[in-house]
């Protein structure tokens, strides 16, 4: 029998993988590949916090190329998700903005899920609600560190090797 802690761990496994199920339903409804949906959600919660994202941020964030990070913005920008502003705190940046018209295609299609969530949180007090909160934010902040440490061995390995020839 797994103990609270491995049950907790195996749960918040299968919600990733449901979450991951999810948008990838999203991606591909509306043709989007996975490094654009990722950039797209970068764009969101950049947007969400105050504080939009560059073209240079997004790909810093996503660990891709100048270049990689044109073509996913062009996409973006192609499909009517995303569209490029001048900045209006420096007007020689240009940053990254959620389209309206993309909000109300993802509001539409992620409308229901919002209501279940709300339901399943009623079901919660105050102070439960602030334990899962602070639960989820650890866990949200090991699992981002894990990942860019595991990024940045890949960048160091790749360093490493020799180039090959051909």
């Amino acid at each position: 029998m797994p103990s609270v802690n491995e049950e907790i761990i195996d749960l918040v496994r299968e919600l990733g993988i449901e979450a991951q199920q999810v948008a990838h339903a999203f991606a591909a409804e509306q043709g989007l590949h996975d490094t654009d949906l990722r950039a797209l959600l970068h764009v969101m919660r950049t947007e969400n916090s105050g504080h939009p994202t560059t073209a240079g941020g997004l790909g810093a964030v996503l660990g891709i190329t100048s270049g990689a990070v044109t073509g996913v913005v062009d996409r973006l920008v192609r499909s009517g998700h995303v569209e490029r502003r001048t900045d209006e705190r420096d007007r020689r940046k240009v940053v990254l903005r959620y389209a309206p018209s993309a909000r109300a295609v993802a509001e539409e299609f992620f409308a229901p899920l919002g209501e279940v969530s709300g339901r399943v949180l009623s079901g919660f007090s105050a102070t439960e609600l602030q334990a899962v909160r602070r639960f989820l934010r650890q866990m949200t902040d090991a699992m981002a560190e894990h990942a860019r440490s595991r990024q940045r061995r890949q960048f160091e390995l790749q360093l490493s090797r020799p180039d090959e020839e051909t």
